[in-house]
C-alpha cells in the first residue's frame, strides 16, 4: 500500500524521512523551517489500522491539515475529538457494575489511552522544534491533560476489576471455610455414633418391646459405645487442629524511608 500524498509541496529533507507505505507513528518532523507533525485520529478497539492526521507548518506560521488550509481549526477538532471520547469512556465507567462490562471498558480505553500518550510527546516534541508558538504550546498543554486523564481512567478501571476478582476471591475462600466447618462437624458426629452403631450392630441388640426384661446390658454396651466414641472424636479433632506445616515467625518489615519530592 502506497503513503497517500496530499495537496502540499514537502521539502526534500521531510521527504527523504517519509515511508513509501505509509506516514508510520506518531511524531514531529522539522527540515528547513518547515514542520510536519503526524498524528492519529482516536482508535477504536477492533480497528488495525490508523486515520492520520498530517499538519504541516510553513514557516510563516501558517497550518495545514491534509492538504487543506485552516490546519489550527483541524488541530484543535483533533484534541476535541480525544475529549469527548474520554468523557464518554468515564461515563461508561460510572455506570460499570459488573467485572465483564469493566473489562469490556478496559479494552475501548486502552487504544486511545496509547494514541492520546502519543499524540502528547509528539506535540512536545514539535513543541520543542518550533519554539515560541502559543498554539502549539496550548494544543501541548491540553494533549498532556487529555492523556493523564486516560491514564487515570485506565488506571481506575483495572483497580476496580482488581478489587472485584480479590472480593469473589474471598468470599469462595470464605464458602469454602464454611463448607470444610460443616464437614469436619460432620466428621465429629460420624466419630461418636460410629463405634455404638458398630457394637449395636455386632451384638444384634434389637429389642423386641420396650426396653426388655434385661436392659441392663443394653447399657453396659451403649455406654462403652459412646465412651469409645468420644475417644475416637478427641483423636479425630486432634489431629485436624495441629497445623501440619507450621510457619516461621515473619520478620517484620524493615523500615523504607519514604522520598518526598
Amino acid at each position: 500500500m502506497k503513503r497517500k500524498t496530499y495537496d502540499w509541496t514537502l521539502p526534500p529533507e521531510i521527504e527523504r524521512r517519509l515511508g513509501e507505505s505509509s506516514y508510520g507513528r506518531q511524531r514531529a518532523i522539522f527540515e528547513v523551517d518547515h514542520l510536519l507533525l503526524i498524528l492519529h485520529a482516536p482508535p477504536g478497539p477492533d480497528d488495525l489500522e490508523r486515520e492520520f492526521r498530517v499538519f504541516l507548518r510553513t514557516p510563516d506560521g501558517r497550518f495545514q491539515c491534509n492538504g487543506r488550509p485552516e490546519g489550527e481549526t483541524q488541530l484543535r477538532r483533533l484534541v476535541g475529538e480525544y475529549r469527548a471520547l474520554g468523557n464518554e469512556l468515564e461515563e461508561a465507567y460510572r455506570k460499570a457494575q459488573t467485572s465483564e462490562e469493566l473489562f469490556e471498558l478496559i479494552e475501548r480505553v486502552a487504544p486511545p489511552a496509547r494514541s492520546a500518550g502519543n499524540m502528547r510527546d509528539a506535540l512536545q516534541s514539535a513543541r520543542e522544534l518550533v519554539k515560541h508558538d502559543a498554539f502549539l504550546i496550548a494544543m501541548r498543554d491540553e494533549a498532556y491533560e487529555i492523556a493523564r486523564n486516560f491514564e487515570l481512567l485506565l488506571g481506575d478501571a483495572r483497580g476496580a476489576l482488581d478489587f472485584r476478582i480479590a472480593r469473589h476471591a474471598e468470599t469462595q475462600a470464605a464458602r469454602s471455610a464454611d463448607m470444610a466447618l460443616a464437614q469436619h462437624k460432620l466428621n465429629i458426629l460420624a466419630a461418636i455414633t460410629f463405634p455404638l452403631m458398630a457394637l449395636a450392630t455386632l451384638f444384634g441388640m434389637n429389642l423386641s418391646h420396650g426396653m426388655g426384661n434385661n436392659p441392663f446390658t443394653f447399657y453396659v454396651i451403649c455406654l462403652i459405645g459412646i465412651v469409645i466414641g468420644f475417644a475416637l472424636k478427641s483423636w479425630v479433632t486432634d489431629g485436624a487442629d495441629k497445623d501440619p506445616h507450621p510457619r516461621r515467625r515473619a520478620r517484620p518489615p524493615e523500615h523504607r524511608r519514604i522520598r518526598k519530592d
